[in-house]
């Protein structure tokens, strides 16, 4: 989510069931709101689980990106659970992924989850902390990474630190909260506007946390060290391996209410997260979509979003995506990593950017695959699922054409698919994906020429290649000529990814030393053996090559 970019588009991330939440007492101690869903379980003992997985290192993940509502339904409810999700992990350890990013999984009032009731517990319709343990269990057995997504300042109507702290200032909850009049019981709004519109109807509160507050810190560190070491050993079993910042800034809102946040809230949490567990890594959203160098120096995060070359792929305008590439690679400090991706749970889908062209949908993935930096599918982009932002006033039901059922039968409705958004409005009588579109893994699972396996043996080859991973970078055909040239190189293995963005067939204007070498076919198995100059290759519009040279 990004509050602050504009009001149209951060407007959209609020929304479905308000939940009980706990006392401030039982808030402020860890307790969340029953024994099931809370940190107050004891955490049962694992076992034939490895105590951690590897920690990785930049540019080695392979991000998927889940909005957990929509993702996999496993008690037939039409709600996306952890039961689901854990049912899915070998589609994704299949699918050539490393790593799962989720939304978030605390309480809400809001159908995305963001702005909580509580930082501790799991939304009950996503299931209870022991789902949520099997599901880390089941995932790090298979040797897959979780990451959690943290937005932890602001709290959405239902939060206890809200009602216990209106009409008594002294109460010890009062400090947790901004205010504009704490007299009266005027909390800080969110933007500026004290309620918001959710997608069924409802005007929902949301307030700023005081992230200024001492208290408030030593709180979410606590928090977030529990949901990254709940066993408390630094092992990490049961806990989460990294962390997404939704929406960071050093100046919450720009409103010079909570200021100067990189050096007094994030970073002494930060470095408690890597003391306990090293080499816990941290995502940053940073709030202007730019290219995050603010945020990985002075905010000390290891990743930010890739959202300048994310803009010049969706485009697949040539000069622009040359000009992303390098601005990245120059603010990018090293040991730090940048997050190429698509789309998001913010953000139109690409296949409907492209306007449903096969050939831009598979030209565009080639590139943020294969480029430098650590590549994010969002769910159902591996299979071109659709979708545009609405408008619908203010509400967050614009977002939901971004956010619809993962499809995983040709049938819409199939026992599985989380079609929680079903009813009589907009978002589902005029929605993107539909029975028998072809755009399922049923459908494409077997189809060697489906954008599903173009996925899979693109996210193949990066694993294969450790120059795809983490070699440096060469931008060459630096030219008028429409083919984008990108050379990968690590310990003298070389690949060399050739996309032709124009509308007519081309050829890439390469020099002696490239033209010179012997390559070959990285993506056809019959032409692999065929030494191949690329200097004579004659792409179609749209057309990608990858070629090795050993």
């Amino acid at each position: 989510m990004n509050p602050i970019r504009t009001l149209a588009v951060l407007a959209m991330a609020i929304a479905c069931n308000l939940v009980g939440a706990t006392s401030v007492a039982n808030a402020s101690a860890g307790v969340g709101q029953d024994g099931q869903n809370s940190f107050a379980t004891k955490v049962a003992p694992t076992k034939a689980v490895p105590a951690r997985v590897t920690p990785a290192k930049a540019g080695e993940e392979v991000f998927y990106h889940v909005f957990f509502r929509s993702f996999a339904d496993g008690d037939g409810d039409r709600i996306g659970d952890l039961k689901g999700m854990t049912a899915r992990l070998d589609y994704l350890k299949q699918l050539g992924i490393t790593s799962i990013l989720l939304t978030p999984l605390q309480p809400s009032p809001f159908y995305h989850n963001y702005f909580a009731t509580d930082f501790e517990s799991i939304e009950p319709a996503y299931g209870t902390m022991d789902d949520y343990r099997a599901f880390l269990r089941a995932a790090h057995a298979r040797g897959l990474k979780v990451y959690m997504d943290m937005e932890i300042q602001y709290v959405g109507e239902g939060h206890p630190w809200w009602p216990q702290s209106v009409g008594k200032p002294d109460a010890p909850s009062s400090d947790f909260l901004l205010w504009r009049d704490k007299a009266r019981g005027e909390a800080e709004p969110f933007l500026n506007q004290a309620r918001w519109e959710g997608y069924d109807g409802r005007m929902i509160g949301i307030a700023m946390v005081d992230l200024n507050s001492p208290k408030v810190r030593d709180y979410f560190q606590r928090v977030l060290l529990q949901w990254a070491d709940p066993h408390g050993d630094g092992s990490g079993r049961d806990g989460a391996d990294g962390f997404r910042i939704d929406h960071m800034m050093d100046d919450l809102d720009n409103k010079h209410l909570a200021t100067q946040l990189f050096g007094t809230f994030w970073k002494p949490i930060f470095d408690a997260l890597r003391e306990r567990r090293p080499g816990f890594r941290i995502m940053a959203e940073q709030s202007d979509w730019g290219y995050g160098a603010d945020w990985l120096v002075r905010g000390h995060a290891d990743m930010v979003f890739a959202f300048p070359l994310r803009g010049a792929i969706d485009k697949l305008d040539k000069r622009e995506i040359i000009k992303a590439l390098r601005e990245t690679e120059r603010l990018t400090p090293a040991g730090k990593s940048q997050i190429v991706f698509l789309e998001n749970h913010d953000t139109d889908r690409f296949m409907s950017l492209v306007g449903g062209d096969m050939a831009k949908a598979r030209a565009g993935a080639a590139i943020m695959l294969l480029a430098q930096g650590e590549p994010l599918v969002y769910y159902g982009q591996e299979l071109g699922m659709r979708g545009i932002t609405g408008k619908v006033g203010l509400s967050d039901a614009n977002h939901i054409p971004l956010r619809e059922a993962m499809r995983w039968s040709a049938d819409l409705n199939a026992r599985g698919s989380a079609t929680w958004y079903q009813g009589d409005k907009p978002w589902w009588t005029n929605r993107y994906n539909r029975s028998d579109d072809g755009v399922s893994v049923q459908e494409q699972d077997k189809d060697p020429a489906s954008l599903l396996n173009w996925y899979r043996r693109l996210l193949a080859l990066r694993q294969s290649r450790p120059e795809l991973r983490h070699g440096a970078q060469r931008i060459l055909c630096d030219d008028a000529g429409q083919v984008l040239c990108l050379l990968r190189e690590s310990g003298g293995q070389r690949t060399l990814l050739l996309v032709n963005l124009g509308n007519a067939a081309a050829a890439p204007s390469l020099g002696s030393e490239i033209a010179g070498m012997p390559w070959f076919d990285l993506l056809d198995a019959k032409a692999a053996r065929q030494p191949i100059h690329p200097a004579s290759l004659s792409l179609p519009p749209m057309g990608v090559r990858v070629l090795g040279a050993p």
